[in-house]
C-alpha cells in the first residue's frame, strides 16, 4: 500500500463524527457555557424530572406561567410554545448565541 493511500485512510479514522451538540429544551437552540437545570413540573407540584435551559428561557417560562399552569402541562414543551408570548420570545431569541442573556421582565400580576 503506497504512503499517501495510507495517510488517506488514517485521515478517514480520526474524522469520527461528532456528537450532535445538546439544545434547550425550550428554544432547541444549542446549549452554552451557562445551563440551568429546569423542573418543567415544579418540584412543588410534584415534579421530578429536569430539562436543560438557557438562564434566559428559564426566567421567561418562569414570567410567563404560574406552578399551576405548569403542572397542567405535565411538563409538555409543545403545550407551552402554544401560548403567545413564549411563540414572541422563540421567534426572538432563534438567532441569538447560545450564551445571550437579557433582562426579563417581572411576573405579571394575575
Amino acid at each position: 500500500m503506497s504512503k499517501k493511500r495510507r495517510q488517506y485512510l488514517d485521515l478517514e479514522e480520526d474524522a469520527a463524527p461528532a456528537a450532535p451538540a445538546p439544545t434547550c429544551w425550550l428554544c432547541l437552540r444549542p446549549l452554552g457555557e451557562q445551563v440551568d437545570r429546569y423542573h418543567p413540573v415544579p418540584k412543588s407540584r410534584g415534579g421530578r424530572a429536569t430539562v436543560a435551559v438557557h438562564p434566559i428561557c428559564r426566567r421567561t417560562i418562569e414570567t410567563v406561567f404560574t406552578n399551576a399552569e405548569l403542572a397542567r402541562s405535565g411538563g409538555d414543551r409543545d403545550k407551552l410554545i402554544e401560548h403567545p408570548e413564549i411563540v414572541r420570545f422563540l421567534g426572538w431569541v432563534a438567532e441569538k448565541a447560545p450564551d445571550f442573556d437579557a433582562p426579563t421582565a417581572p411576573r405579571r400580576k394575575r
